[in-house]
């Protein structure tokens, strides 16, 4: 099938349908589009009879009604047409981008030792990114993709951006389950923290869970037990400077969900789950961090590697 050609005109209005579509979730108002491109309304509206026509986009009348694109609108913009697509987060200089989701990533110099350029292929409005900022996006659905760079360039037209490569990771496709440790301290509540301590001093073990009659009610780190004992509590009981509140994560949860919840939930370590509830072990950020890195020496150069710890 031969590709449409459109006008440059056609095409910018085709494109403002498509990324105010995405953004609102909703059919776009001939006004919107005119906003958004600083255009008369009355050329708008021209322009959507012949993209109508075309079969690029259709109409909804009434007050709540508007233009929404047809899947063949994206093969004439040359965009992906997903029907069910995961939002693909990105970051400008640290803060979200909540108007903004990657469609597709183009590496352009991979042969290239000293530059990594990509062309970050966008729906939504580029207003507002400029040429020397630093963007982060990812992770990816499938790649498991995270990326970040200097912007070199944009193309409002097409919604390309154009980076210069700082740091790329891809996160394993692993399950938590993988990398879990055993548990080699267990205490009780009524164990006093001087005992508790001792156990975990000889394990060498940042910390222990809490077990009431084999039941997990809690778990006390190492740095619990050093504050007890600057304050003189030696001979109190476990139970009382514990953290009740015990996250746990299930064996099967990938490795880029279980580092979601953590940053999420703000801790540094989980209790992990069998299918049948009972405990497998626990796994920290320093387990995750080391997967990674023992990941990163086959693609990343030392310099590269103390970047990766940077971001930590």
């Amino acid at each position: 099938m031969e590709r449409i050609k459109l006008t440059t005109v056609q095409k910018e209005i085709l494109k403002a349908v498509v990324d105010l579509h995405h953004e609102k979730r909703r059919p776009v108002q001939g006004e919107e589009i005119a906003e958004k491109l600083n255009r008369h309304s009355g050329t708008i509206r021209n322009q959507m009879v012949a993209l109508r026509a075309l079969g690029l986009v259709e109409g909804i009348s009434g007050p709540k009604g508007g233009y929404y694109p047809k899947p063949l609108a994206f093969e004439a913009l040359e965009m992906p047409y997903i029907e069910k697509e995961v939002h693909v987060p990105v970051y400008i200089n640290g803060k979200p981008a909540d108007s903004l989701t990657v469609t597709d990533i183009s590496f352009t110099s991979v042969q290239d030792p000293d530059n990594c350029r990509a062309l970050i292929h966008v729906k939504g409005t580029l207003k507002g990114v400029e040429i020397g900022d630093t963007i982060a996006l990812g992770p990816t659905p499938v790649q498991e993709l995270v990326l970040k760079g200097r912007v070199l360039g944009r193309d409002d037209i097409d919604s390309v951006i154009m980076i210069d490569i700082e740091e790329l990771l891809g996160i394993p496709k692993i399950k938590v389950g993988e990398i879990t440790t055993k548990i080699k301290v267990k205490v009780s509540p009524e164990t006093e923290v001087r005992e508790a301590a001792k156990k975990i001093s000889k394990s060498n073990v940042r910390g222990a869970v809490v077990l009431d009659r084999g039941r997990l009610v809690g778990i006390v780190s190492a740095v619990d037990i050093t504050r007890a004992v600057a304050e003189g509590k030696e001979k109190s009981r476990v139970e009382e400077i514990m953290s009740g509140d015990v996250k746990t994560i299930n064996e099967n949860t990938t490795l880029r969900k279980a580092i979601e919840i953590m940053e999420k939930e703000n801790i540094s370590r989980a209790v992990v789950l069998t299918e049948t509830g009972r405990i497998k072990g626990i796994i920290t950020r320093t387990d995750i961090l080391a997967r990674l890195a023992a990941l990163s020496k086959y693609y990343f150069s030392e310099k590269e590697e103390q970047k990766l710890a940077a971001m930590h």
